[in-house]
């Protein structure tokens, strides 16, 4: 059976420009990745009877150590390559990224080494325009990008 995730994307507007907040995965399979590695802050949704929405914002204070406040406005959801799907909710809001703090998970690394190291679910946030965004993010993650971007458009 195919996962199912749900995440928050963080957007704010500096000196009239679009950025979005990104994620990096934390751990040492990612620690080199960076095109196509980045995403939303999400995480699983546990069992059929989990809200969506209150997973998203569940997995963002895990991963950034905080939650925005204001309106949050569905973006629906997107298909990744692997087959999982991801349900997004887009709110308006700012951080200091360097303030970011993640949850930890622990893995034997290096492998068959016996040794457990803790590392963090994400180990870095940064703010994009869209156009880096779509460079940085999963690439189903981009369409995200794009219906938050008509969004603003017919609001405006």
């Amino acid at each position: 059976m195919a996962k199912i995730s749900a995440g928050l994307f963080l957007y704010r507007i500096r000196e009239g420009n679009l950025e979005v907040l990104l994620v990096h995965p934390g751990g040492p399979f990612w620690a080199r990745k960076d095109l196509g590695a980045w995403s939303i802050p999400k995480g699983e949704v546990e069992n059929d009877t989990d809200d969506h929405f209150e997973t998203a914002k569940r997995e963002f204070k895990e991963e950034t150590g905080f939650l925005p406040e204001g309106n949050f406005v569905p973006l629906g959801f997107i298909k990744q390559k692997g087959g999982k799907t991801v349900y997004g909710w887009a709110i308006e809001g700012d951080c200091d990224t360097a303030l970011l703090k993640s949850n930890t998970f622990t893995m034997e690394w290096p492998p068959r080494s016996g040794k457990e190291q803790e590392f963090p679910e994400v180990d870095r946030a940064e703010f994009f325009s869209p156009e880096e965004a779509k460079q940085k993010i999963n690439p189903a993650q981009t369409e995200f990008i794009s219906q938050l971007e008509q969004l603003l458009k017919e609001k405006n």
